[in-house]
């Protein structure tokens, strides 16, 4: 006899929902409800899920070590950053950032950085340095009789000779 009163109360709730909820209440209930199972759906596959694991893990990891405030920080300072520039500001900026690239990514450049170290490498073979010494005037001074001193003066001249030979090459070659 417990059973019947309690299907009443049931019966009623039930009722009362239906009345309360209008169509276009139940349609965005249904709607919410669909995308939660798509949801669903998109967090079985197990590409995202191995990916969400891992993205769990590293914000442990980040939190234990203190690292999330300070990435959380970066953000803020991101977004200030980032809400604070007008548009001229990072029209400036990418025309810096053109400019740099352009001067400093040509072949030229290249073949410098290419033919100093080969003066490095020349200069090494033609001079045997064991080491360096320091100090004072007095010491310097001193330093100059050493043997050590005059390999190293004879290394950095067989550089700058050496970087002068290399360097014709980048008189001979076309200008870009």
């Amino acid at each position: 006899m417990n059973e019947i009163p309690r299907t009443d109360e049931m019966g009623r709730l039930v009722q009362g929902v239906r009345d309360a909820l209008s169509d276009s209440m139940v349609e965005r209930i249904t709607g919410t409800a669909g995308n939660a199972l798509e949801v669903v759906d998109k967090l079985n596959e197990p590409d995202v899920k191995e990916g969400l694991l891992s993205l769990l893990d590293a914000v442990g990891t980040l939190h234990r070590t203190g690292a999330l405030q300070t990435l959380i920080d970066a953000m803020f300072m991101i977004h200030a950053l980032r809400s604070a520039a007008t548009d001229s500001m990072v029209d400036r900026a990418f025309a810096f950032i053109e400019h740099m690239a352009n001067n400093l990514g040509t072949e030229d450049l290249a073949t410098l950085a290419h033919e100093a170290k080969g003066a490095l490498e020349d200069a090494i073979d033609s001079c045997n340095i064991p080491g360096s010494a320091s100090g004072g005037l007095i010491g310097t001074m001193r330093m100059l009789s050493q043997k050590e001193t005059q390999e190293a003066l004879r290394f950095m001249l067989s550089f700058s000779c050496s970087l002068k030979k290399r360097s014709m090459v980048l008189g001979k070659s076309p200008q870009g």
